[in-house]
């Protein structure tokens, strides 16, 4: 399959510097790409490498040097480096219909074209709609309902009654709708408070590897469209995610905890429960978030502060070792000050 310029710089929304009839068959790295493939810059700091690439053409931004080659011309190559890849590889597969060693109970309603590998376990009342995929393993128990065009990998189990939109993406291991972690002090003991609410998960949201979602206690686990979850991310009963949020690795979301659109959270983050973050807020990797945030910005550190306010806390830190013997070296002086003036 092939592409030319033109139709290249139609895709991504640019305009075409050089031939726009050249026809590419493959998109490559500035350092790995061939004749007949196109190329792209993302980084600057890279530049001096599209003089050197062997890609016949090259994706660059605004006002770059294209050494004289052609060039498609874009305000975010790396965006349109992801549109072209995804024409060139991802291709709509062939249905197999329900393969044989999965069992599909004999109430649940199968839209068209869809595909079920061997393992698999579609329990009563489900409904699934058309073209989605669910691979070998998969566990899906009753009155669960299932969007179209929707991929479950690997192992991945969706609990009961739990609803996915259309275009969802759950990779191999993740859970959907597991108990929240609920209980009540009885004595020593603890007693299971039940969980009887679900998750909906909402259109187009990709949930990463052994990611965990759970039901809520009575109502619904809410993650709204367009949401992106890296693998090993934990959100809690009653919590929800707004549009547009994402959420990188191994952060935990606790109970009844509310982000808003557009937020951006980093790996190993964590939110206390009951807390409400705002639209457009990032939180850097590693921070603790343990209060309300409702202006957007930047913040980090435990707990979390505005970004600039904790580089500077930062800088005080790396010096206390320093700071620590100096102030020993001040009560040693003063010890001596007092003694000498008796």
């Amino acid at each position: 399959m092939q592409l030319s310029l033109g139709q290249i710089a139609e895709l991504v929304g640019g305009r075409v510097i050089g031939n726009p009839d050249l026809l590419m068959s493959g998109i490559g790295s500035l350092d790995d790409a061939v004749a007949g493939q196109i190329t792209f810059l993302s980084n600057p700091k890279y530049s001096e490498k599209v003089a050197t690439t062997k890609a016949t053409a090259i994706i660059l931004p605004p006002g770059a040097n294209g050494f004289g080659k052609n060039v498609v011309e874009t305000r975010n190559t790396y965006l349109a480096f992801a549109k072209i890849l995804t024409y060139f590889t991802l291709r709509p597969k062939p249905s197999t219909g329900v393969m044989e060693g999965a069992f599909v109970s004999k109430d649940a309603r199968l839209g068209t074209d869809v595909s079920v590998y061997p393992g698999a376990y579609i329990g009563e009342g489900v409904v699934i709609g058309d073209r989605t995929v669910i691979h070998p393993n998969v566990v899906i128990y009753n009155e669960v309902s299932i969007g179209e065009d929707v991929t479950l990998h690997s192992n991945v189990s969706i609990r009961e009654g739990c609803r996915l939109g259309n275009r969802v993406i759950v990779h191999s291991g993740a859970v959907i709708g597991s108990d929240g972690f609920g209980f009540v002090p009885d004595g020593r003991r603890y007693f299971k408070i039940p969980q009887i609410g679900i998750v909906v998960i909402e259109d187009d949201v990709e949930i990463g590897a052994n990611t965990t979602i759970d039901r809520a206690a009575l109502d619904v686990t809410l993650i709204r469209r367009g949401v992106k979850l890296d693998n090993l991310v934990q959100i809690a009963h009653n919590c929800s995610i707004g549009e547009d949020t994402a959420i990188a690795a191994q952060t935990g979301i606790a109970g009844s905890s509310s982000l808003g659109n557009n937020v951006t959270v980093g790996g190993q983050a964590a939110v206390s429960g009951h807390i409400r973050i705002g639209d457009n807020i990032m939180i850097g990797g590693r921070s603790g978030v343990m209060h309300n945030m409702d202006q957007p910005g930047v913040f980090s550190g435990l707990p979390a502060v505005p970004h600039k306010d904790w580089l500077k806390s930062m800088a005080v830190y790396s010096k206390l070792p320093e700071m620590r013997k100096m102030i020993k070296e001040f009560e040693a002086r003063i010890a001596l000050l007092e003694k000498s003036s008796q």
